[in-house]
């Protein structure tokens, strides 16, 4: 039975691990071994989304499986480069790990960023996702999201075309 809950700070080995996971299943293959480890450390370790855990300007939903976390969901202040209001709130990650995948823990942690957005009085949910990352696309799209532009993610030092979409609330 999956479990959702606010992340809370012992959770930050668990929750730093499976985004490294869930990161590397998806989109390993793409980067040279430095590149992919500079990212996951500066993105995902101790001084990543661990310290974010707690933080009044980020709200983390984990999704447990028998207390282990197989999957997430991040929202907090819109970091892209560009003309943001302070009513947008970037939704970071939805990261689910691949054994659970069609489980619904995906929608359930979509469901939670808008409602999360909603309540503390958002206007827009801003996000990026890989350009060619077509089953997240969909997935967003199905949820009413549009593309509004393209930005530049740096793993390491590749770059890659994400797109940028937003849903208004």
């Amino acid at each position: 039975m999956i479990d959702y809950r606010p992340a809370v700070a012992a959770d930050g080995p668990a929750l730093s691990a499976t985004a490294s996971e869930s990161f590397t299943e998806t989109f390993g293959h793409l980067y040279r071994p430095e590149d992919l480890a500079q990212f996951l450390d500066q993105t995902f370790g101790p001084s990543g989304l661990p310290s974010q855990i707690g933080h009044p300007d980020f709200t983390i939903q984990v999704a447990t499986d028998a207390g282990r976390v197989v999957g997430f969901a991040k929202v907090g202040p819109v970091a892209f480069p560009g003309d943001w209001s302070d009513s947008d709130i970037e939704l970071y990650q939805i990261y689910v790990l691949s054994g659970w995948f069609g489980s619904g823990i995906g929608a359930a942690l979509m469901d939670w960023a808008i409602e999360t957005a909603r309540a503390r009085g958002f206007r827009r949910l801003v996000l990026s996702v890989f350009v060619d990352n077509h089953r997240a696309r969909r997935f967003y799209a199905r949820y009413g999201m549009r593309e509004v532009g393209r930005y530049e993610f740096k793993v390491g030092t590749h770059v890659d075309e994400d797109v940028l979409m937003v849903l208004d609330l």
